[in-house]
């Protein structure tokens, strides 16, 4: 090209302008070499690769459990690694090929990743079996405040949620004794004690044990989705993969007709 790409830094090596001024036609000149191979033929059933999913805890249970029981019958010798996500590290953990997927919120998503949104989730008012509360009915705003409460904070430590912007657009306030940066344990927790939490509906769903009714209040749900990076975008394993983990958290009849 005449002139230096790569000069020596006191880390390496660090490109030149002229090499950054190239970099955007070089990379669709590769893109376009890559489009005419033609890709290596995969089969579920003899495949022998390992997917890393990174998520959080809530997703693991929500996500990741409809997922593996698709997926073991049709791709028995895929592995699967399920590992935490780290949200600031996710960008950089795909670029190195360190996790395959990401499971996270679309508004957490790096713009420059690939991203498709698989549900809208919904939040739950749930209480033990036989709580004084847990009539069958929805609980009234007032009942609902009244009563002790525990939170899931990612963070660790927080005893201030959504529900608790919403509360106080009308005026209304909670108590929150009980925080824990794990929703899995939430659960256990409520069917210990007389508290009550207000939990994703999927997290909660076919658990023994537990009341589940609507809140008397509007409390604004999320969106996850599956992120993942340009490099494995055009993979037929990792294409495989997505679709069925798109398929997975579909609605019971068409989860039904995948096992099938």
């Amino acid at each position: 090209f005449g002139d230096p790409l790569f000069v020596r830094a006191q880390r390496g090596m660090v490109p030149t302008q002229r090499a950054l001024a190239l970099a955007p036609g070089v990379k669709q000149l590769l893109a376009g070499i890559d489009a005419l191979l033609p890709p290596p033929g995969f089969d579920p059933a003899t495949a022998r690769l390992t997917f890393t999913i990174a998520a959080t805890d809530y997703a693991l249970r929500a996500i990741a459990v409809p997922f593996l029981s698709v997926l073991k019958p049709l791709a028995p010798h895929m592995r699967v690694a399920l590992v935490p996500l780290r949200n600031g590290e996710v960008q950089t953990q795909l670029e190195r090929g360190q996790i395959s997927l990401a499971l996270l919120s679309p508004e957490n998503t790096p713009a420059d990743l690939h991203a498709r949104v698989l549900f809208h989730e919904r939040y739950v008012c749930v209480l033990r079996d036989g709580h004084p509360a847990a009539t069958g009915r929805k609980l009234t705003l007032e009942q609902f405040c009244a009563l002790d409460h525990a939170l899931g904070s990612y963070e660790g430590g927080g005893f201030h949620g959504v529900t608790d912007d919403a509360l106080h657009k009308l005026g209304q306030r909670r108590e929150v004794t009980v925080s824990v940066n794990s929703f899995l344990i939430l659960p256990d927790i409520l069917r210990a004690s007389d508290m009550v939490a207000i939990l994703p509906s999927r997290l909660v769903a076919g658990m023994a044990g537990l009341q589940v009714c609507e809140p008397p209040l509007e409390v604004p749900g999320f969106s996850n989705a599956a992120v993942w990076h340009a490099r494995t975008h055009n993979d037929a394993a990792h294409r495989w993969l997505r679709e069925l983990l798109v398929r997975s958290c579909a609605d019971p009849a068409l989860l039904a007709s995948v096992r099938r």
